[in-house]
């Protein structure tokens, strides 16, 4: 039975984890497919830390399929992704399964698994990206249009550096089949938000298909616990311009050049 693998990158969250992952739990994917949960817990504060303890232990007693993974020191949501994605791999999976990215707060809908993984499934592309931008989402409201717009500069200088023609290079929403994953992961080395443009880079220097598909998206404000910023913006386009400039000798396994600013 392939399985779906869903890496959960999770720091200091205690209001929304349990939803989002119970969300997570409910999704409904095509048949034959189950769902793995890997929450990668990112040195997060004690109380963040019960809470999620206490869901993990619940998620075990009912039979759900979970493993947690912790950082003894904050290092970002980069960091925390790659820790998922090696856990992942350290279970040799079967080459078919996939495995998708879910950030820990209620942005981004789980509902929405079994359109992504689509494509995939059907041989169309090797990876799939996430766009919540589109018809499917009109804008209202300055904040939303600033938002849209910086997002959008990111992703064409993205584009231009990659050759794909993605709406949201930034969209949490990221599914690869394990093979895939296996090729894509001595070029991830980005600690913080970085990781998003250095995966789209990856892609494109491995040769991998993309589609892309919309998805829901329901975005939280920085007074809400969104970790994002405008620094992050100017480090995503450092990232993509040197990665475009990048050798294209595959890194060793322990070459990884890891940043340890927090996130």
């Amino acid at each position: 039975m392939p399985i779906l693998h869903v890496v959960i990158p999770f720091y200091n969250e205690p209001d929304t984890i349990q939803p989002c992952v119970r969300r997570v739990v409910d999704a409904r994917l095509g048949e034959g497919w189950r769902k793995q949960l890997v929450i990668v817990d990112d040195h997060s504060d004690d109380p963040s830390c019960v809470v999620l303890d206490s869901l993990v232990r619940q998620l075990r007693e009912e039979g759900c399929e979970v493993a947690l993974h912790r950082h003894d020191v904050n290092r970002g949501k980069g960091a925390a992704v790659a820790t998922g994605f090696d856990a992942v791999l350290d279970t040799h999976p079967p080459e078919d399964d996939l495995v998708i990215i879910q950030d820990a707060d209620l942005e981004y809908d789980p509902a929405d698994y079994a359109q992504l993984i689509e494509p995939i499934i059907r041989g169309e592309a090797q990876a799939v990206v996430g766009t919540r931008w589109g018809a499917h989402r009109p804008m209202r409201g300055l904040r939303r249009r600033l938002h849209r717009w910086g997002n959008g500069f990111l992703t064409t200088c993205s584009n231009l550096m990659t050759g794909y023609r993605v709406r949201d290079m930034e969209c949490c929403y990221k599914v690869f089949g394990v093979g895939l994953l296996r090729r894509l992961r001595p070029w991830l080395s980005e600690s913080r938000f970085g990781i998003e443009p250095q995966i789209m880079a990856g892609l494109s220097r491995i040769g991998a298909t993309v589609a892309e598909v919309p998805v829901r998206y329901d975005p939280r404000s920085i007074t809400a616990g969104k970790k994002i910023g405008w620094i992050d913006a100017l480090q995503a386009v450092r990232v993509i311009v040197r990665e475009r400039f990048r050798s294209t000798t595959t890194p060793s396994a322990g070459s990884n050049e890891t940043e340890t600013p927090r996130g």
